[in-house]
């Protein structure tokens, strides 16, 4: 397996295909892909931490990772997007599984469990929105970079 470089829209496109119950993210800072050969296997996109108190400057979050099944392609990205992040100048890499993942790939990758969050709405009176997901709880993962 190989990290080669994909743009922000062409991983979404993969994301859009692959991931199994996320959609795209709307904006990125950076994207990695890994590959076999001349085929793309997984990508992951990183960007601001949806969660404004982790939103430093200093802090950035795995917020989409997505295979097509490949064995250790999660792990191989979890780490890449770890080195990506070192190279940018970030201090901490944060990322969110469900309770129901069990965390292998960040596990291998050096991640932390840390927290574990509530899961709510995005919604609010001043500014409404969609869910497209159920509200569920989630568990932050976190490296120093």
């Amino acid at each position: 397996m190989t990290l080669v470089p994909i743009t922000i829209r062409q991983a979404n496109a993969f994301v859009e295909r692959w991931h199994r119950h996320s959609r795209c993210v709307v904006g990125a800072v950076v994207a990695v892909a890994a590959a076999e050969g001349d085929q793309i296997v997984g990508v992951a996109l990183l960007g601001r931490p949806v969660a404004r108190r982790l939103d430093d400057g200093r802090t950035i979050e795995v917020t989409r990772v997505a295979t097509d099944g490949t064995p250790n392609a999660c792990s191989f990205l979890y780490g890449a997007s770890r080195r990506a992040a070192t190279a940018l100048g970030y201090d901490r890499l944060v990322t969110y599984t469900r309770p129901s993942e069990s965390g292998a790939s960040l596990r291998a990758a050096g991640y932390v469990q840390v927290a574990s969050v509530t899961g709510r709405s995005w919604s609010c009176p001043s500014r409404p929105r969609v869910d497209y997901e159920p509200w569920q709880g989630k568990l932050r993962w976190e490296t120093g970079t």
